[in-house]
């Protein structure tokens, strides 16, 4: 195996520092980081070296990423999850009890990354969407995101998902247990990824993904499957960056009085309006109120 003229390489799977990377002959080959500050990502570009005597290529930088999905870590640092993407998709299902604003944070981080993003409920054969969920999806449909109700169990919508995702380089995102690792068993048409049932104790899902490995779907495009999360909100800096997160609360936000309006308490703020008149979601809003709120405490930690 010799190195490309280029040096260049596609993370494909990462497990610690070690990865696979994918030539752009489309070998895939072995890899791992240099140093210990390097941390690639499914989805990078990377340049790589030939190590002699080895089949290993040595990863040596990353190239500059056109985005990335993170969140901030325990200690309150940046975690890159993945980068270079085309497509979100967020997944909720019942069981386990959506939480529809982690879904809201999922979509803002697609805002943020300027990549388009839908949602889809799963596990439809176990019973129609209840009132709440049907509510929701109609908030998120209203709003320009698309929606798809499917069955990873039966294959019901996986069509529609394979519609959204032909051509793109996506990332699947939800709560663990809604399914995730199934959808994509589905979209790859075949069973290859470990599966687990949802805790019969909490309700909640368990870990099923140990390492984030990019599948290349039959239809064209990738698809990235990521450990799954119990919690998520994008690493945002600042206010400004909640509020281009929620791209009604943004287009309403143009009309503020207030140049600067944070849409919390500030006078003839439209967003209020909005919301006092139905034509913004008051859960959205909610949503909305509760990220402002996070980014702050997260802002004061890292002074």
């Amino acid at each position: 195996m010799k190195v490309p003229g280029n040096h260049q390489g596609l993370i494909t799977a990462t497990f610690s520092r070690r990865m696979n990377l994918q030539l752009p002959s489309g070998e895939e080959v072995p890899g791992r980081v240099k140093g210990k500050k390097l941390r690639p990502v499914c989805g990078d570009l990377v340049q790589v070296e030939q190590i002699p005597s080895e089949p290993e290529l040595l990863i040596t930088a990353i190239l500059p990423r056109d985005n990335e999905l993170s969140r901030p870590n325990a200690r309150g640092q940046t975690e890159v999850l993945a980068a270079n993407l085309s497509f979100l998709l967020v997944v909720a299902a019942d069981p386990p009890t959506p939480d529809w604003f982690i879904v809201d944070r999922y979509l803002s981080a697609a805002e943020l990354m300027r990549v388009s993003a839908a949602v889809a409920y799963n596990k439809t054969d176990l019973h129609a969407p209840r009132e709440g969920t049907l509510a929701a999806l109609g908030e998120f449909a209203q709003i320009g995101y698309p929606t798809v109700q499917c069955s990873a169990r039966t294959g019901a919508g996986i069509a529609d998902i394979h519609k959204l995702l032909a051509g793109q380089t996506a990332i699947i995102v939800g709560q663990s247990g809604v399914g995730k690792s199934s959808i994509i068993n589905r979209l790859l048409g075949e069973a290859n990824l470990r599966i687990a049932a949802v805790s019969r104790g909490s309700g909640e899902g368990r870990h099923t993904t140990v390492n984030s490995i990019m599948l290349p779907l039959p239809n064209g495009g990738a698809v990235i499957d990521s450990p799954g999360v119990r919690d998520f909100a994008p690493a945002m800096q600042n206010s400004d960056e909640v509020i281009s997160g929620f791209r009604e609360i943004a287009r309403y936000g143009a009309q503020c009085r207030f140049a600067n309006c944070r849409h919390l308490r500030e006078p003839d703020c439209a967003v209020k309006s909005a919301v006092s008149e139905q034509r913004i979601s008051a859960r959205r809003y909610e949503s909305y109120k509760r990220l402002q709120t996070l980014t702050k405490k997260l802002a004061e930690s890292r002074r």
